[in-house]
């Protein structure tokens, strides 16, 4: 009886939310110069984000379903396989501006808070410089190794076209991504300030421009050199116009200047992004191991097996991460303000909104999966019930810990992630390896749930339940 006592309230906290979260959908900002006014806005602008990076998601899909057969027939199979291979650089270079991005939008959420606009202006100024050199140190490098390495044997082609093509569309590529670090301020600045839904709308801009620069390069006939720098440059072209926008007219006074930089801002900024920056390292090596183990334990076939299915479940922790992902900057501005009750409510919301976004959907793919994949690809892959209440139990619990940790970054308790991380980083690849052997595909997942259990979701619970009693 207390059970269902406690899941009907539950389902009503949840309601509740949803139906505060459709309250709030308006453009009009709310007053803040009260507390309720604030949590309102808060709410508001998480609610226009999630919508926005809804949009931009829907975007991005449309984009790659024209896209996609269009560049394989323009390409054929060995430059297209070459642009993939270049485009899954950017998975690897994902960690190079070693957490300065997230280390800013922390600073300036916080300054945010304290309506302290010399501090924001302090932060932007030394994040831009910091990552401008951090570009610059890759373009000197890049620059430097491009003649001593063998382009065409990397990505392993033999055409005299794609052998032609390989270093420089390289040399594009890197020349974008270099360039989109410092330009990437902006987007810090503008979710720093709870206005990731402008990002996101950039982003969707960004994309399109992309899309109508590949048809413009397919028409002329250009080669994969012009095609990377179509693609990869349109979201540089789509952040420059943010920046000029919000740095030239919206926010002048926030506009990078080299005065303004302050070294005792750059230490801070580093030490929160060299934490952000390990964190990344520890969870990536524990989501991302998968297909390794399964390549190396039971060989290629599995690895398909499991991305297929993977892949369905990973559509609701879409959901649930894209509606926890927005209250970030929310956090971080409401502990600056000293607002713990809203903190302590909104984080109860949104652990409740993320298991049942997450939970509801693993239910209906664990009861209907089978059935899902044989309409999906065919008969070819044949799935076993402990596979999918394996993946069904690993995405909604790492959907209702991602929810936590966005908590935890926002309020920089970074070094206790690291530890607890890194040790589940670890504990997991020996779990994945050692179940793989004994019950085949199904313990690969089954050791992430261990290992997540023990050493994330407890710790993580203890320390959350001890802070919020000390306030």
């Amino acid at each position: 009886m207390m059970t269902d006592i406690s899941l009907l309230h539950q389902i009503n906290n949840l309601t509740s939310s949803l139906r505060q979260c459709v309250s709030v959908l308006r453009l009009k900002n709310f007053d803040t110069s009260t507390p309720e006014g604030r949590s309102l806005e808060r709410y508001r602008r998480a609610a226009l984000t999630t919508l926005a990076q809804a949009f931009a998601r829907g975007v991005s899909i449309l984009t790659i379903l024209i896209s996609v057969p269009l560049t394989l027939r323009y390409l054929g199979a060995e430059r297209y396989g070459m642009w993939m291979t270049i485009s899954s650089v950017v998975m690897m270079l994902g960690f190079a501006d070693l957490g300065l991005g997230l280390g800013l939008m922390n600073t300036v959420s916080e300054a945010h808070g304290r309506d302290d606009r010399q501090a924001a202006v302090n932060s932007v100024s030394s994040g831009f410089f910091m990552l401008s050199l951090v570009a610059l140190v890759i373009l000197t490098g890049f620059t430097l190794a491009y003649p001593f390495i063998p382009w065409p044997k990397i990505f392993n082609v033999r055409s005299p076209t794609a052998i032609r093509e390989a270093g420089p569309a390289m040399a594009v590529f890197v020349a974008c991504f270099a360039l989109n670090l410092p330009l990437g301020v902006v987007q810090r600045v503008q979710m720093g300030y709870q206005e990731g839904f402008l990002n996101s709308l950039w982003e969707s801009a960004g994309k399109v421009l992309g899309l109508l620069g590949l048809l413009l390069v397919i028409y002329l006939q250009a080669g994969l050199v012009w095609l990377v720098l179509a693609v990869a440059g349109a979201p540089v072209l789509a952040w420059l116009l943010n920046s000029l926008i919000l740095f030239g007219f919206r926010c002048p006074w926030l506009r990078p200047r080299r005065r303004q930089a302050s070294w005792i801002f750059a230490v801070k900024i580093f030490r929160v992004g060299i934490m952000f920056f390990f964190l990344q390292i520890t969870v990536s090596l524990t989501v991302n191991s998968d297909n390794l183990v399964a390549a190396q334990v039971l060989g290629p076939e599995a690895v398909a097996q499991y991305s297929v299915v993977y892949r369905m479940f990973s559509i609701a922790l879409l959901m649930a991460t894209m509606l926890a992902g927005p209250l970030w900057p929310a956090y971080g501005e409401a502990l600056a303000r000293g607002d713990l009750p809203w903190v302590k409510r909104t984080l109860m919301r949104s652990l409740v909104i993320t298991f049942f976004i997450a939970g509801i959907p693993s239910l209906c793919f664990l009861i209907l999966g089978p059935w899902i994949i044989r309409l999906w690809v065919g008969s070819v892959i044949v799935v076993s019930f402990l596979l999918l209440l394996g993946l069904g139990l690993w995405t909604t619990l790492w959907a209702v810990g991602s929810a936590l940790s966005i908590f935890f970054n926002a309020a920089n308790i970074l070094r206790f992630q690291v530890v607890c991380c890194s040790i589940m980083a670890v504990s997991a690849l020996a779990a994945k390896i050692f179940l793989a052997r004994i019950i085949g595909l199904p313990g690969i997942v089954w050791g992430t749930v261990i290992a997540y259990l023990i050493c994330f979701a407890l710790p993580y619970g203890i320390y959350t339940r001890r802070l919020f009693s000390l306030q």
